[in-house]
């Protein structure tokens, strides 16, 4: 599985001193022992408490943050007992905002709610099954402010929950699109920015396609996620599909 690690873009607080904080969430011993291992192993990550349900991840967090322990990173899983993984994304999130960094781990094809994770606020998801280095990128990548993304499972989990016709009466073309009115703050180049993101590229590969230069895209991202409301890539993705742009 290849990893997508997009560059951020939108202003974030530089990164405290010291190694990156990591809360484990899973409700298999087996597995958090293993991520602990891993994380652990590494100079610059520290494994700071692990939860087996989603509701004692809320506590945690709140638990370490009131003793100035972290965490900076949750590495969340989607179903588990007590309180599934999507809602303690967003419980933590609405209570801590970007101070805290969530990357949902999804065994894929049985999580079928990872994607209201990223609508919770996530900053990506990866496979359990990941290389162990892609894990050990996404926690520093997230820790950066940027977002991390399995692009197969981007598209099979996008294609399944926002493209797929929802069962039901035909739904009125005349309609207004969801969030047409932020999409409609955009200039064109930044429209056209918008649709290279949604279709996964990278600051490098928008300035190949629209020959622009590194800063200049970087700019025109910038505006887009603030334009649109956003907190990084990912969401940005889950609006244009959303929206119906990407049909």
């Amino acid at each position: 599985m290849t990893v997508s690690l997009f560059p951020a873009t939108a202003p974030v607080p530089e990164p405290a001193p010291g190694p990156v904080r990591v809360l484990i969430v899973d409700d298999q011993q087996l597995v958090r022992g293993g991520f602990r291992m891993l994380l652990d192993s590494q100079p610059d990550l520290e494994v700071v408490a692990e939860s087996g349900d989603g509701a004692d991840a809320v506590r945690a967090v709140e638990r370490l943050r009131q003793a100035g322990s972290g965490p900076d990173v949750v590495l969340m899983d989607v179903r588990m007992p007590v309180l599934d993984g999507i809602a303690a994304t967003r419980q933590i999130l609405d209570r801590h905002g970007t101070d805290v960094r969530i990357v949902v781990l999804t065994t894929f094809d049985l999580d079928e709610y990872a994607l209201d994770a990223l609508r919770a606020g996530a900053s990506g998801f990866l496979l359990k099954d990941a290389l162990p280095e892609e894990l050990l990128a996404a926690v520093r990548t997230v820790h950066r402010g940027d977002a991390v993304i399995a692009p197969s499972t981007t598209r099979r989990l996008i294609g399944h929950f926002v493209l797929e016709p929802a069962a039901g009466p035909a739904e009125d073309s005349a309609a207004p699109r969801p969030h047409a009115a932020a999409i409609a703050t955009l200039t064109a180049r930044e429209h056209e920015v918008f649709l290279l993101m949604a279709r996964g590229l990278s600051n490098g590969e928008i300035m190949g396609e629209l020959f622009l230069s590194e800063a200049t895209v970087k700019t025109h991202v910038s505006h887009v996620l603030a334009k649109l409301g956003v907190r990084d890539r990912v969401q940005a993705v889950v609006l244009a599909y959303e929206s119906g742009l990407m049909d």
